[in-house]
């Protein structure tokens, strides 16, 4: 099967390789091979990636917040206009963001599991960021593509945008 940079499976191999399978053998699937599949991550799961990104950022280390982030992620970041398309850059651009102190906060997010190594969440959060001493409030809305690698879920793509109407 050939997978896509988001890992998923070309559906019409897949249906082709199933449908070939059962084909004229007259057996059922076995309790081994639903076994044999990956099990899909749940949305609370998913969800949950958040909080852990989140943390990361307030430990105020760039390089622990791209850790996060696979080695060819796409960052394009809420206060920048520069799409972030490496490790060097997407920790220079964390260098700067953390100087904010920024904590974050889901209002509104939609879990998608695309597969057993693939999930979506989206929706919008609001960041409290200091600067001078004062804070300021940011809403913005966000996209996480996370990709199952080795055994840890790395954030693939990244986009966040402030809020047109603030």
């Amino acid at each position: 099967m050939r997978k896509t940079r988001w890992g998923a499976v070309v559906v019409a191999t897949a249906a082709v390789t199933a449908v070939t399978a059962g084909c004229g053998t007259g057996t059922a699937a076995t309790p081994t091979d639903a076994a044999a599949a990956p099990a899909r991550p749940t949305e609370q799961q998913i969800a949950g990636l958040f909080p852990q990104w989140n943390a990361a950022l307030a430990t105020g280390d760039p390089q622990r917040v791209a850790d996060l982030y696979a080695p060819d992620a796409v960052l394009l970041p809420t206060v920048s206009n520069e799409v972030r398309r490496s490790r060097a850059e997407i920790v220079d651009y964390f260098t700067k963001f953390l100087q904010s102190k920024p904590q974050g906060v889901i209002e509104n997010e939609i879990v998608d599991v695309l597969d057993a190594d693939t999930a979506v969440n989206t929706g919008v959060y609001e960041f409290t960021l200091t600067k001078d001493g004062k804070s300021e409030r940011v809403r913005a809305r966000y996209t996480y593509v996370y990709e199952l690698r080795e055994g840890k879920w790395l954030i693939v793509n990244h986009h966040s945008s402030a809020m047109p109407e603030g």
